[in-house]
């Protein structure tokens, strides 16, 4: 295989194709004629010695090689695209880049007031955010491709360099119509008789609550997995369950009409998200700039 007979037109094809499931349909999105379509990928294949797709009746289906070239051609563009996005900023007189990584507690609560004040203090500064889950941002700041991670503090982040930096206060999230609205303050092992509506596997806050029921000696009945807070609500009006968020990240709108939120007693339910850097790279002089304007807004109820 000879890595230099790669392109990137030939790479979007490809990722087109496997998108659409059809070269005809490839062909008219990017505007080519079918036959240069299929010259390109039997090219690609021939170059790869596989076969990336196997022709159905009504279109085309990826093989095992073809998946995997789809997840290195997907990074590949998107790395691309990330480059020419920095230099025309750069072209446009930005004066750096920081790139972020935090967990959706972080960007729903804190970081859209935050970052607009940093815009407004700094604008030749551009800031690339991106939501993972708490364990993803560690690795990110771990393997250096973020400058900065916010997670939460119920992961292991002893390879990085980690401050406290805000406060927020977990909340048990019933419909209004619910047996346990009748609490204004709840333990949260009373609340295990009930169904629930979580976030996907591998947040911190399902592990927080998973963690904490096996620890009480009971088991957390999810009904349903969904991947954001947002749709966490919305299950709940439904009546599919209730669910743990932070007091913050639900809309002022449903509290007091279709939702009710009840404190939970438990010490956990205040919990701490933190700043992580690599503690082995040094900051580049704009995300310092950054990381300061972090630290001067985070809660000052932290101990010293």
């Amino acid at each position: 295989m000879n890595i230099s007979h790669f392109d990137l037109n030939t790479l979007r094809l490809f990722v087109t194709a496997a998108d659409c499931k059809s070269l005809t349909r490839t062909a008219e999105l990017s505007s080519i004629t079918l036959s240069a379509v299929s010259k390109r990928i039997s090219e690609l294949e021939r170059n790869l010695n596989c076969q990336l797709f196997t022709r159905q009746p009504r279109g085309i289906e990826l093989t095992t090689a073809g998946a995997g070239l789809l997840r290195h051609a997907r990074s590949i563009l998107d790395s691309v695209n990330s480059m020419a996005s920095e230099l025309n900023d750069y072209a446009r007189g930005a004066v750096g880049h920081v790139r972020i990584a935090a967990n959706v507690s972080a960007v729903i609560q804190f970081l859209p007031e935050d970052l607009a004040t940093f815009f407004a203090l700094n604008p030749g500064i551009r800031i690339y955010l991106e939501e993972a889950l708490s364990d993803a941002v560690i690795d990110s700041v771990e393997s250096g491709r973020v400058d900065i991670g916010i997670f939460a503090d119920n992961v292991d982040a002893t390879v990085l360099k980690t401050f406290p930096w805000r406060q927020d206060r977990l909340v048990l999230l019933v419909p209004a119509a619910h047996p346990l609205a009748a609490h204004e303050a709840i333990w949260f092992e009373e609340t295990l008789a009930w169904d629930y509506v979580a976030l996907n596997q591998g947040s911190s806050l399902l592990r927080r609550i998973t963690d904490t029921a096996v620890s009480a000696g009971r088991v957390l009945k999810v009904n349903i997995q969904v991947t954001s807070f947002d749709a966490v609500c919305r299950m709940i009006q439904a009546g599919l369950g209730i669910g743990i968020l932070p007091l913050k990240a639900i809309t002022p709108a449903l509290l007091g009409s279709s939702l009710k939120a009840i404190t939970l007693k438990d010490d956990w339910a205040l919990r701490t998200l933190r700043l992580g850097i690599n503690a082995k790279k040094i900051l580049p002089p704009e995300a310092i700039k950054l990381m300061e304007y972090l630290m001067s807004v985070s809660d000052s109820s932290f101990p010293e």
